[in-house]
């Protein structure tokens, strides 16, 4: 890692603001102090103190100048430069390379001359000290806050450490704090109470008021400088009133700030007498204003010492439902008019331009691609920005249209094209137009995630929601934005397309290689259709797309909006079209016949299909494809099938060995079949592309691609059908064992999109889930999924509602809307009533009112419309019931919850109070509650690829069980985030969550609570502040502080997270289980006991009384019961743990082994209590009952265990796999007679001996044997005997719960989540297949003798993405393959390992037909 990120320091970026540099480089190189050395150098001059500077070799100057501008020495002066003995120094030039530069050197700080635009940076920069930012601003420009700040009471009295290192010192503080370990529980937070303040989701901060240094500061009245006084170089003209009230003109120059003579009446630029020219404006206002000067000296003192990552920007805006409790503002903003935050009036931007110039930045070293990375990054955040205020701009209505369309009006504005697209009837109309804009994302996003592609560019695009209206924009593209006389040279410039026309050109030849790049990537087939004319126009895209060259010598790819396969379950129409196509009417004949089963069912439909779901059938609009995530799982699918008919055709032809080494064509038959039987295009190999113009209505095909053309329907029909016949069960399958199941709908569709489920199929996870007997196990999901869709189809309603109001009228509306939502059969008042009340307190009669069309919307009136749309959209006809109210009662939503819901799709920001939504007689929601309504952006992702990469890297050492090479990867993913991003990006949170959980394994829970307090701050403020990750990051950092013995944050912590889930979804989840658990641990008193039975009881009723989760509750309520001297209670418990304990693990397990100590115990002492209670008396019974009181250590063992860290123990995986191993081929060689040598003996008896010392030491403290990572899962059968696997995982009474399997699942792949761990494993098998020279893993998981999912290497690469989109960001750390005991031939392992085109395949070990392979990527390689 040293020697890849050596010269970390680089930060030249022209564009960026130098407040933001300041704050971002003292985070990234902060990383690196460990790996280099460092020397002291003085520093002197620009009126400043001398003091002394710890610099780096590898920093540049500018990086030493930027962390000079952040002392508190030196702020706020800037526009400074360095100077060593005379000479002003490189700012690119790294300091290790200056001769004369040793320790102690003397440099020297050197004022530079202002230009215009230094001279406003320097203003920002004073104004941002002068302003001193309170707590309330990032609600009232609609971003979400960070409240750990508040939380920890982060700014003290004392406000001596200058370095930024708030959070840590605030947990230091915080232990002398009163906290309510002292005091009762607010009664809104405990258990059972459906009380849901607003108020305290945004506790007021700690954060102090600043003094008031000046009256005003503003422009003048004289400014801009006329142009004889430019010439003399006056930039601008500041009018300052002091607190003295003087009033004085200022002017800016080159040489810095000097008082002018100019007064409110007369203008004279000439300086004042004795007045001097400051370099610095702080320096001037002193010389100006006594009281200034006397209040200077705090202005340092009083600046937040805050993290850079609690004040640096977001890079995208992340909405905050919530604003300030008081709509206006609570003091008055003095500096608003001075002007600095305003661009001068220059030339639009090219944005086209700066995206191009960024992507082809040198990617040669490490260093050439985070600035290339951070570039992408600065530039589409800006994009972001400008198409946020733009839109604004054209809803407003403050730009006129481009004449043209008036149907489909296009505005040009900040070198933005905006459009809202035309509504064609194909599609769908306005739903159809939508649907077209989110799909052109998603088509530029999936071609710009293309590695290696160079040459091939797409536009910077973004689609945002405003006001009910949502628009597409665009960078413009070169030599397309012309007149009507250059529109032939554009002609010209269009290569590819079905208009494109024959031409042959050696730039149409390298385009057509680059779009063959890029089908091969996103698995799109080269096709043929027919043109109007009857041309045959070969495509590597779909129809729709064109290629161009760009007036700039780009290629451009354009209309991307179909790049993924048609959905055939919304394709009906289309079905019947799509054979005559093919010029096969004999086909058409027979598919247009009613026999499902005997026509077209065996084209792709499995059997009954049409009958069991319905589908297909017909959509709101034409545009319905699948997603990416859905494609790769069916091709991970498909290719299981492949190896499976494969294993077979060998098993026919006498074996594999046999079919390998015979010189004959059997190997390549069976892979020939194999091939033909899944749908592989290749009759040679496995491979699997799509048709993206297949089921699209118009699009004619040749006759010769009749062949083709059917299998690419039967494909798409396959396909379709996996979303409801394995994906929705596999996601159901997941939720109904997982204590992490989505909480919100953003987390719902999160988790759906990550196994390629679309929104559209939400109705069918309600079929799903209503069919299972589980349904009252899944009874949160269903909440969810209710809720999702009455929001969705409300917003839907509200676009409409919306787009028909006045702007004077637009708060008024949007109450009224929200009241006739969530108050069932609201009918508004009077028209006119409200007014005419006010006018007659005013002493104003009130004139004529005229009536409002979305007045006159009534509850019942908005609820049918709903209705409506949710039975249009998702085909459900009585799931949302007669009301709202009955959605309540059934399901159990929450009106807060789905309040907040709607906020955030739609954007509106509603005031911080109370609402009482269950109030029926009165409005709970007014206009003066309605604060703004913010553009929802939906924009391209810009990748952090290294960063990622090194994350990855972590992920996969953590499976591997390196844990030392897993922290050194996610150390150099975390300064590589910062480098790029400065750690605000979603996967940095996550980076930082695993880096916390890897310290914490390590034994580091110092670093753990430190890094994880980062990543608390970072998911407030970019996933935002009630996110469900976020919750589950504070319940993270509640376990870190707690183990450093701070109870009363921990509380915090805790609470903070119960309160916010009980407003996101509400008690009835899982995870309220995990953290009621918590609370039961840190608290004391009756209310430990309350949050503790309260997860025993939603554990029980979600998992079942013979889950681990429930036995875990049952011990913790036994421990709680003996702490209180109740050992009859907790006998009662701790057997039905045992109970749980023996069922999950049996009898001879360390966990039951050591519960039934743990109840022998308990029983003795409540044979202790009877025989004292029945010798002395009641009286005694205080003196003679012993109650045991668990350790602080065992505690976080317990809460460790119920949050779901892993204890992981460090170990050689190789020689552990070389020792397993060799005692399998001890174990087969035995059988078949083989004799033993005295070597191999030697060495099993000596591992059998440790294993039998690990389970006679396994109870208290963490084992050693074998010392590799393994899975926790809880509810896995135990299949392995004890003491052979591979790592030990704490219980929850400090003694070892060792796991009883192996499974190689992940918490965040999108596609093999399905994997479930509940239930005995009958067979887990895992083979090599080698495919076009590459090998892939693949395991099988069978449960019950159902086949639960597939999944392969190339599948787990390709769902690393997934993983930045998880709630909690952890990873479950997989275990090396098992000590597989049973019996077994070397023919079983032969038979079990299939060949594909004859390449050679790894070694295997197997038992009982059970293959285990190991690859490179595993845990070695034999």
């Amino acid at each position: 890692m040293k020697d890849k990120v050596k010269r970390g320091g680089g930060r030249s970026q022209a564009k960026a603001d130098l407040v933001n540099l300041v704050a971002g480089v003292k985070d990234a190189i902060g990383i690196k102090q460990d790996e280099d050395t460092s020397f002291p150098v003085k520093i002197q001059g620009a009126g400043v103190e001398p003091f002394e500077l710890q610099v780096r070799g590898f920093w540049l100057v500018q990086d030493a100048v930027m962390t000079l501008l952040s002392r508190d020495e030196v702020c706020p002066r800037s526009n400074l430069s360095l100077a060593l003995a005379g000479t002003n120094l490189d700012p690119h030039a790294e300091l290790q390379s200056l001769k004369g530069l040793k320790p102690g050197a003397i440099l020297r700080l050197v004022e530079e001359p202002y230009t215009a635009r230094s001279a406003r940076v320097h203003l920002a920069r004073v104004l941002e000290l002068l302003r001193a930012s309170g707590p309330q601003d990032a609600l009232r420009e609609g971003r979400s806050p960070s409240v750990l700040e508040t939380l920890t009471h982060t700014l003290t009295a004392d406000p001596s450490p200058p370095n930024g290192k708030s959070l840590k010192r605030s947990l230091s503080n915080t232990k002398t704090e009163t906290t309510t370990q002292d005091g009762a529980l607010p009664e809104y937070i405990l258990p059972g109470s459906s009380e849901r303040p607003v108020m305290a989701l945004l506790p007021q901060s700690s954060q102090q008021q600043a003094p008031s240094y000046l009256r005003d500061l503003s422009l003048s009245c004289w400014n801009p400088p006329p142009g004889h006084r430019k010439l003399q170089g006056d930039f601008l003209y500041i009018t300052v009133v002091t607190m003295e009230g003087r009033r004085c003109d200022i002017t800016s120059c080159p040489k810095g700030f000097f008082l002018n003579r100019s007064t409110e009446d007369v203008f004279d630029p000439r300086p004042a007498q004795s007045s001097p020219i400051c370099h610095c404006l702080t320096d001037l206002l002193c010389h100006i204003s006594p009281a200034f000067k006397q209040t200077s000296s705090t202005i340092i003192k009083n600046r937040p010492q805050l993290s850079p990552v609690e004040v640096m920007p977001t890079p995208y805006h992340t909405l905050s439902w919530l604003g300030p409790p008081c709509a206006s503002r609570t003091h008055k903003n003095t500096f608003t008019r001075l002007g600095v935050d305003e661009q001068p009036a220059t030339q639009a931007p090219d944005w086209n331009e700066e995206l191009q110039a960024a992507r082809d930045l040198p990617i040669g070293n490490l260093e050439e691609r985070l600035q290339r990375d951070r570039s992408l990054l600065q530039v589409n955040s800006a994009f972001v920005r400008a198409v946020m205020q733009g839109t604004e701009t054209v809803v407003d209505g403050f730009v006129e249209p481009v004449p043209g369309n008036p149907e489909d009006p296009a505005f040009l504005w900040g070198g933005l094209f905006m459009s809202q697209g035309a509504a064609s009837a194909v599609f769908g109309g306005e739903r159809g137009r939508r649907a077209a804009q989110r799909l052109e994302l998603k088509g530029v996003q999936a071609y710009s995630d293309i590695e290696g592609l160079q040459g091939l560019h797409t536009l910077p695009t973004a689609i945002v929601d405003y006001r009910g209206v949502r628009l597409s924009a665009q960078g413009l593209a070169p030599g397309l934005e012309g007149s009507e006389q250059d529109q032939g040279a554009a002609s010209r410039g269009l290569l590819y397309g079905v208009n494109a026309g024959p031409q042959e050109s050696p730039h149409r030849r390298r385009l057509l290689q680059l779009l063959a790049h890029a089908a091969k990537c996103l698995c799109i087939q080269r096709h043929v259709v027919l043109t109007p004319n009857s041309h045959q126009v070969p495509l590597f895209t779909s129809v729709d797309a064109q290629g161009l060259l760009g007036a700039d010598g780009r290629f451009y790819i354009l209309d991307v909006f179909r790049s993924f396969p048609a959905d055939a379950n919304f394709c009906p129409e289309v079905e019947t079209e799509s054979q005559p196509v093919t010029g096969e009417e004999e086909t058409n004949e027979s598919c247009l016949e009613d026999e499902e089963t005997k026509g077209c069912a065996t084209e792709g439909w499995p059997e009954n299909y049409h009958s069991d779901s319905g589908l297909p059938k017909s959509f709101p609009h034409g545009l319905c494809r699948l997603r990416p995530e859905l494609v790769q799982a069916f091709i991970q699918h498909k290719h299981c099938q492949f190896s499976q008919r494969v294993r077979e055709v060998f098993g026919e032809n006498g074996g594999f060995v046999e079919c390998a080494t015979a010189c004959d064509s059997r190997a390549t038959n069976a892979v020939r079949a194999a091939c033909k039987e899944v749908g592989s295009v290749s009759d040679i190999i496995f491979e699997m592309r799509f048709n993206t113009s297949v089921f699209c209505p118009g699009v004619t095909f040749p006759p010769s691609e009749s062949t083709s053309i059917k299998l690419q329907e039967r494909l798409q029909r396959e396909a379709a059908a996996f979303i409801l016949t394995h994906q929705i069960p596999a996601f159901v399958e997941y939720c109904l064992h997982s204590n992490e199941a989505p909480m919100d709908g953003a987390s719902l569709k999160l988790a759906l999109h990550q196994r390629g489920i679309n929104l559209r199929y939400l109705g069918y996870v309600i079929k799903t889930i209503s069919q299972s007997e589980h349904k009252e196990r899944l009874r949160h999901i269903m909440r969810s999924v209710i809720g999702e869709i009455f929001i969705r189809s409300a917003r839907r309603v509200f676009n409409s509602f919306i787009q028909g109001v006045d702007v004077p009228t637009l708060a008024a509306a949007v109450s009224h809307f929200l009241c006739c939502l969530l108050v069932p059969h609201f009918t508004p008042t009077a028209v006119g009533e409200d007014t005419k009340k006010k006018s007659r307190r005013r002493g104003r009669g009130a004139g004529p009112s005229e009536s409002s069309p979305w007045s006159t919307l009534t509850g019942a009136e908005l609820w049918n419309l709903v209705c409506q749309d949710a039975v249009e959209t998702y085909n459900i006809s009585d799931s949302l019931g007669s009301g709202l109210n009955h959605m309540v009662e059934h399901y159990g939503l929450q009106r807060i919850s789905l309040l907040r819901e709607f906020c955030l799709k739609t954007g509106v920001q509603l005031r911080l109070r109370d609402y009482l939504l269950d109030n029926q007689n009165k409005a709970p929601i007014g206009p003066d509650d309605v604060l703004n309504i913010f553009p929802l952006v939906k924009y391209i992702h810009m990748p952090t690829v290294d960063a990622s990469k090194a994350y990855h890297a972590a992920q996969n050492s953590l499976q591997k069980g390196l844990l030392d090479q897993a922290h050194e990867h996610l150390k150099e993913a975390a300064y590589l985030f910062g480098r790029v991003c400065d750690d605000l990006h979603p996967e940095a949170c996550y980076c930082h969550n695993l880096l916390a959980k890897v310290a914490f394994l390590q034994g580091k829970a110092a670093e753990a609570r430190s890094v994880q307090q980062k990543a608390v701050v970072i998911s407030e403020r970019v996933l935002g502040f009630d996110n469900p990750n976020t919750i589950q990051q504070y319940a993270l950092l509640g376990v870190y502080v707690f183990a450093g013995g701070e109870t009363a944050l921990a509380q915090k912590c805790f609470l903070r997270a119960r309160l916010l889930m009980l407003t996101v979804h509400g008690e009835d989840h899982p995870y309220t289980a995990t953290l009621d658990s918590c609370l039961g641990l840190v608290l004391t008193g009756d209310q430990r006991g309350q949050f503790l039975k309260n997860a025993l009881r939603l554990n029980t009723s979600f998992f079942g009384p013979t889950d681990l989760h429930t036995a875990l509750n049952q011990h913790l309520l036994a421990q709680w019961m003996c702490s209180k001297g109740d050992y009859r209670s907790a006998m009662t418990h701790e057997k039905e743990a045992l109970t749980a304990f023996t069922s999950l693990f049996g009898e001879d397990h360390s966990q039951t082994r050591c519960s039934k100590d743990f109840l022998c115990t308990i029983t003795q002492q409540a044979v202790k209590v009877e025989r004292s209670l029945r010798q002395t008396g009641a009286e005694c019974t205080e003196q003679t009952v012993e109650c045991l009181t668990a350790s602080h250590e065992t505690v976080l063992e317990q809460m460790v265990l119920v949050t779901g860290i892993r204890r992981i123990t460090q170990s050689d995986r190789l020689q552990e796999y070389k020792k397993k191993h060799l005692e399998l081929k001890a174990a087969v060689a035995k059988e078949l007679g083989f004799n033993i040598t005295s070597e191999f003996v030697a060495s099993k008896t000596v591992n059998g001996g440790q294993n039998s010392s690990d389970q006679d030491a396994g109870c208290g403290k963490e084992a050693e044997d074998e010392g590799s990572p393994a899975v926790e899962n809880a509810s896995e059968s135990q299949q392995e005997q004890l003491g052979e696997e591979s790592a030990a995982i704490v219980s929850a009474n400090g003694h070892v719960v060792e796991p009883v399997e192996h499974n190689q699942h992940e918490e965040k792949t999108d596609v093999d989540e399905g994997d479930s761990e509940d239930g005995d494993r009958t067979a887990s098998d895992a083979e090599v297949k080698i495919v076009n020279g590459e090998s892939e893993v693949r395991e099988n998981s069978t449960a019950n003798g159902e086949i639960k999912g597939d999944v392969t290497a190339d599948e787990t690469k390709s769902e690393s993405n997934g993983v930045k989109g998880e709630i909690n960001g952890a990873l479950d750390i997989a275990a090396s393959p098992p000590v597989l005991k049973s019996k077994g031939t070397w023919a079983d392992v032969v038979s079990k390992t299939a060949m594909a085109n004859g390449t050679g395949h790894k070694d295997t070990v197997a038992v009982n037909g059970v293959a285990h392979s190991v690859t490179a990527n595993g845990v070695a390689e034999k």
